[in-house]
């Protein structure tokens, strides 16, 4: 009896053994509720310490025990998780599992998951530009200014410097047309809307560097604007004490049509400014966009856009007090005369796309753009420069500037492009023709009259201090060719893959004007190590050009105190070797998600053309005599702060030089550091009242008298701080209700705009004594305002 039951026990602890080491394979896909592959999904079994990732084809492979039930876990932020139990899984067990968007609600707060950032271009939400608090008008461009690498120092421009380049440095397309911006603009009081209209956008991408083959050649950063195709027809209206905006799009199954148009002044925030007078500055635009779906095959887009900005200005008086407190130097100003600038821009695009199938499509695109410009101003200035304390006239003097500035400019572009995707590869390849002609008129001249002296002066002979003289007329095309391939794979045992994606391209380019043809290859890394799903590492590296366009060219002589500007032939690119390592650091924190960014950068500078800065005005020396370095670190902590909410904060460190004639000086655009905040939250116990906070604590930029050599460029601006701060109430709510009323939301919203009231500085007039020494006085940007605004939702 005994015998047996032994032999009996060890039968029993021989099968449990077996039943215990007996392993299945778990294989399958994750897909969303459109059958879209979820790519990088996790996918666990907890209780037996094991965990693998999808495929960029939503695939997975997990080898796991085998037992009376199993459980398996499937996961992936912005998306509600899912479990499934296994009941003695054997063998090969298959699952195709859906994962729904997670669309936990608190009001009118949707929680939506971060996007993997697997290559250098990130994804900035359309959702947190919703009634928040800019100056500008400029959606889009205000909450690029606010990321890691960007810098800004007047909330009246739309502008941005990105990691020492200058505004000419900056791509920018929507739904892959390059476009273009006014080119005599030199202030931010000047800026009228931009091209992108933000109620008409659905997804926006910005890189700072290290971008791939289809972005065209620019040095610094790129910005791609994709518009939205709505499923169904909605409208919204909204208006501030800035100016107004008004939206439709009409949505069947086959087309979509989008209108919106915009009006903008800013004679009441122009108001807030020491320089006093009479403001009319008028910004209208109208912006279409329209897609046609017959069939599965073929697609149809057209966008157009109408842009009618008028800046008038009449001053009338001014007075500013600067230096330090025990110095306090006055000066006041006494005008006569008016500015009147018009800015006219028209532009369209038509697209046309064939699907040969799922995996591969050819799209022909054309577009043309047409700018008309005025600039037009006399002024007359008769100004006291006073030493507060003793009362002593440091300077007593006229000045009188003059301007008549024409420029014409048309570019006409055509563009076939084709997309194929095969096994892991995703490859575009396109070609592009590009026809420029530009045409300009200018006249520019400046006098000054100090003590009854004329500045400068021989003792015989009178000169201007500054004019200049330009006729210049360019008709040129270029030719554009690009190849790239985006190859997504895995490596490592089932358990535990290590997932890349890179990205290798070559950019092609040639211009008639300069006969210069230049060749752009670019290559990016991103992994996902096996031992942490969490973590993204970033590489990228490549050669990139700053092709010349029209500011570039302008090369300036002086012959008898008389600058002529002409158009330098003999002109290159200038050119940029970028290398970028990156981290991303996914986490949750008190049950939220949050994404932590690192990026190290070091850009080696050649054949750059030097310039200068006034304000949002760039004027290049027109010839390449300058070499140099960027490099820094940006860093960047991303997420939800307050439960439902988007917010971020980040730091940038800089060091530029850049080496002309053998000294050693920091390139215009050099910011040692700048750190940004964009901070929203709700009010306790409700989720009607909304609040967002803007900071914004950035270096000065370098500086130098007007109209003299860029060796002298030794001062620095104080920093740039400012602080906006907006409250918006949800009056009326019924997105998430079941009713058949047509307003879906009413805002109303109040903003302070720059809340402490800080005397920020935008740049300098330059006053000049007998003795001709030179005083330099700050203009500063607007004061504090308040703003009132309404959004109404359809």
């Amino acid at each position: 009896m005994m015998k047996r039951t032994l032999a009996f026990s060890i039968f029993l602890f021989a099968c449990i053994l077996q039943t215990t080491a007996q392993s299945f394979t778990l294989q399958g896909r994750v897909t969303d509720d459109k059958n879209n592959p979820i790519e990088l999904a996790s996918v666990s079994c907890l209780a037996q310490g094991k965990a693998t990732m999808t495929s960029f084809k939503g695939e997975f492979q997990l080898t796991l025990q085998s037992a009376d039930s199993v459980v398996v876990k499937f996961s992936m932020i912005g998306y509600k998780a899912k479990t499934r139990v296994l009941r003695h899984p054997k063998g090969k067990q298959t699952l195709q599992v859906i994962l729904y968007d997670d669309n936990i609600t608190l009001g009118d707060v949707q929680v939506e998951g971060e996007r993997i950032q697997s290559g250098q271009t990130q994804e900035l939400k359309t959702k947190d530009m919703k009634m928040a608090t800019n100056a500008s008008g400029n959606a889009v461009e205000s909450m690029v200014q606010s990321q890691a690498g960007v810098s800004t120092h007047s909330e009246l421009s739309s502008q941005y410097n990105v990691r020492g380049g200058s505004f000419n440095e900056n791509s920018v397309y929507i739904n892959n047309i390059e476009v273009y911006r006014p080119f005599l603009v030199r202030s931010g009081q000047q800026e009228g809307l931009s091209i992108i209209n933000p109620d008409m956008v659905e997804r926006i991408s910005f890189s700072t560097g290290g971008f791939e083959a289809r972005y065209g050649d620019n040095m610094s950063s790129a910005l791609d604007i994709t518009y939205r195709r709505p499923e169904r027809s909605e409208a919204s209206l909204s208006a501030s004490m800035l100016g107004a905006s008004a939206y439709a799009a009409l949505a069947g199954k086959k087309v979509s049509w989008l209108n919106g148009i915009r009006y903008k002044t800013t004679k009441y925030l122009l108001g807030s400014l020491e320089e006093k007078g009479e403001y009319k500055p008028n910004f209208l635009d109208y912006q279409t966009y329209l897609n046609y779906r017959p069939n599965r095959r073929w697609e149809i887009d057209f966008i157009g856009n109408i842009s009618n900005n008028h800046y008038n200005f009449f001053p009338t008086n001014r007075n500013t007090s600067f230096g330090t407190t025990g110095n306090v130097t006055n000066f006041t100003v006494y005008f006569d005369g008016q500015e009147k600038d018009i800015f006219r821009t028209v532009f369209g695009s038509l697209g046309l796309t064939y699907r040969f199938s799922d995996k591969t499509s050819l799209k022909l695109l054309a577009s043309a753009y047409h700018t008309k410009e005025q600039e037009r101003y006399d002024i007359q200035g008769q100004y006291w420069l006073t030493q507060t304390e003793t009362s002593e006239n440091l300077g007593v003097g006229t000045y009188f500037e003059h301007a008549r500035n024409y420029l014409e400019a048309t570019v006409m572009s055509r563009k076939l492009m084709l997309n194929h995707k095969i096994s892991r590869h995703n490859i575009e390849t396109a070609i592009a023709l590009k026809r420029e002609r530009i045409k300009e008129n200018s006249t520019e001249y400046e006098m000054r009259d100090s003590a009854g002296y004329s500045v400068p002066h021989t003792g015989k002979d009178l000169y201007m201090i500054y004019s200049m003289k330009a006729r210049n007329e360019l008709n040129a095309t270029r030719m554009e060719a690009y190849l790239q391939d985006t190859w997504r794979f895995s490596g490592g045992n089932d358990s535990a893959q290590t997932h890349y994606t890179l990205n290798y391209g070559l950019r092609m380019s040639h211009w008639n004007f300069n006969g210069e043809t230049i060749v752009s290859p670019r290559l990016s890394l991103g992994i996902i190590p096996a031992f942490n799903e969490h973590v993204m590492f970033r590489f990228a590296t490549g050669l990139y050009y700053q092709a010349p366009f029209f500011k570039e060219l302008r090369d300036t002589t002086t012959v008898d105190h008389i600058t002529v500007a002409t158009l330098n032939r003999s002109i290159k690119s200038q050119r940029s070797l970028h290398f970028i390592a990156g981290l991303d650091y996914r986490f949750r924190m008190m049950n939220r998600p949050f994404r932590f960014s690192a990026e190290a950068y070091y850009k080696i500078l050649q054949n750059l053309v030097p310039y200068s800065v006034n304000n949002v005005k760039v004027v290049y020396y027109g010839d390449n005599v300058c070499s140099g370095h960027a490099m820094g670190i940006d860093l960047k902590l991303y997420g939800e702060f307050v439960p439902g909410t988007d917010s971020w904060i980040t730091l940038s460190l800089m060091d530029t030089q850049m080496n002309l004639n053998g000294i050693s000086l920091p390139l215009p655009t050099d910011q040692k550091w700048a750190v940004n905040v964009f901070f929203t939250d709700y009010f306790p116990g409700t989720t009607r009242w909304k609040m967002n906070l803007r900071l914004a604590f950035a270096d000065g930029l370098p500086f130098s008298a007007p109209h003299r050599e860029l060796e002298r460029n030794s001062f620095r601006a104080p920093a740039y701080k400012r602080a906006d701060i907006g409250m918006s109430y949800r009056l009326v709510n019924n997105e998430d209700r079941h009713s058949h009323m047509t307003l879906k939301n009413l805002w109303l919203g109040v903003d302070c705009l720059n809340l402490f009231g800080i005397n920020n500085v935008n740049s300098y007039h330059w006053v000049t004594d007998v003795t001709n020494q030179q005083y330099a006085v700050p203009n500063y940007l607007t004061g504090r305002q308040i703003n009132a605004r309404i959004l109404l939702e359809f």
